[in-house]
């Protein structure tokens, strides 16, 4: 009987995607997770997350939407409210409503005018996240390696 998606061997279905395929989460309005959310592909956020997104590939946060923990993702896409230190190591894009209360580290920013930053903004050559979701300098990884 195959019940939380397992068969009947005990096994997982399904629990990772074939190669090149990206998995899409979507945190719903008016739903809140507490604690921290690691994702290997697109977080889609509509609601609240109360603690740190880690590893994701892209983060969407919707205008009506918080996190209030550190964000660490390639791609970082904000309408809403980040709460929190944001580590994005492609791309960060800023639309008009959205704020961010705390240090922002990228390798490129767009900012959209009504868009709001306090604290912070570093830029460098390259932003690595690496597999732990700790984000580095490109100069701080050099500096560490001699």
């Amino acid at each position: 009987m195959a019940i939380f998606g397992k068969d009947d061997a005990g096994t997982t279905k399904g629990a990772r995607p074939s190669s090149g395929e990206t998995t899409l989460s979507i945190v719903s309005a008016g739903t809140t997770i507490t604690g921290d959310v690691e994702c290997s592909g697109i977080l889609k956020v509509e609601g609240r997350i109360d603690g740190s997104v880690k590893r994701a590939r892209q983060v969407m946060v919707a205008k009506e939407a918080a996190i209030h923990g550190d964000v660490v993702a390639q791609e970082v896409v904000v309408g809403g409210l980040i709460d929190g230190n944001v580590t994005a190591g492609d791309r960060l894009e800023l639309q008009t409503t959205a704020v961010v209360n705390g240090e922002i580290t990228t390798k490129s920013i767009i900012v959209m005018e009504g868009a709001r930053i306090n604290g912070g903004v570093k830029m460098s050559e390259l932003a690595l996240v690496n597999s732990a979701g700790n984000a580095k300098a490109d100069w701080e990884l050099k500096a560490a390696s001699h």
